[in-house]
């Protein structure tokens, strides 16, 4: 099915996963979204981020998605199981495929997880990890600081490496052998985080892991692109588009040519649309 994927993300964090898709799935279509008017969703409150999160789905099926990727580790955690429920197209999160590949990985039982304070407080890697593997014993660490210092481009600075050690130094002393990055924005930051805990812990990028879920997902559902023509990708924003096209390079690793802004008089119009 030549219909496009849809995917997004409170702002250009989302492009880790769309990275991957591209380099697993090239003959696949996609439409990106970055909510970039609204960025962070971290620090809103559970309701607000699933009205954002409806909102940004309506808007990606109105661009004819035929799936969608929600590439936020902090609307997966907090409104996935209500956006299935409320939508038919599929979807899905970035959450379950980090915590298995964590589960693969740990040696010793003991798995960190770091994300956006909405994230850790929905405790989605741990349910997910405990359900599967009891004995694991999860430890998590909220780093707030962490998205913004990415956005601005300060990945390997003094002051990124101070607050990275304030934050980890918890979860190092706890001695996990694997470490979530439980944020879209947190592989930028690897050679930081690695720093600070050391080589001899494993970090989880769970981006690889869900484009291998998102590609079994596309065959269940007999969507997968088996015959592609010319592949496109088009990139939306709901603010910044300059801004997007600058960060949005380190992050995909290759320039992007264009981004469209859209209005938030268009997610209005979809506030009451079609399912």
């Amino acid at each position: 099915m030549n219909a496009p994927i849809g995917i997004f993300d409170s702002g250009v964090g989302g492009l880790t996963v769309l990275k991957e898709m591209m380099a697993q799935l090239p003959g696949e279509n996609t439409v990106y979204f970055g909510d970039t008017a609204r960025v962070p969703y971290g620090s809103k409150s559970a309701e607000t981020i699933i009205k954002f999160t409806a909102e940004n789905i309506r808007l990606l099926l109105a661009r004819g998605v035929k799936a969608i990727v929600i590439a936020c580790n902090t609307a997966s955690a907090v409104s996935l199981p209500l956006m299935e429920q409320q939508f038919q197209v599929p979807i899905m999160g970035v959450i379950e495929p980090g915590a298995r590949t964590a589960i693969k990985l740990t040696r010793n039982g003991r798995v960190g997880v770091i994300g956006t304070e909405a994230t850790i407080a929905s405790r989605s890697y741990e349910i997910i990890i405990k359900k599967i593997n009891p004995q694991i014993r999860v430890l998590s660490q909220a780093c707030p600081l962490f998205v913004p210092l990415v956005e601005e481009g300060w990945l390997e600075k003094e002051v990124t490496y101070m607050i990275a050690r304030e934050y980890l130094i918890s979860l190092k002393e706890q001695e996990i052998d694997t470490l979530v990055l439980g944020c879209t924005h947190y592989p930028l930051l690897i050679p930081v985080i690695q720093k600070v805990m050391g080589e001899e812990v494993i970090l989880v990028d769970s981006a690889r892991e869900t484009t291998f879920q998102l590609k079994h997902m596309l065959q269940e559902h007999r969507l997968l692109n088996e015959q592609p023509t010319v592949t496109y990708h088009h990139f939306l924003v709901s603010d910044q588009p300059e801004r997007f096209l600058k960060v949005g390079k380190m992050f995909l690793g290759s320039e992007i040519e264009r981004v469209e802004r859209v209005s938030f008089e268009e997610f209005a119009q979809l506030s009451g649309g079609k399912r």
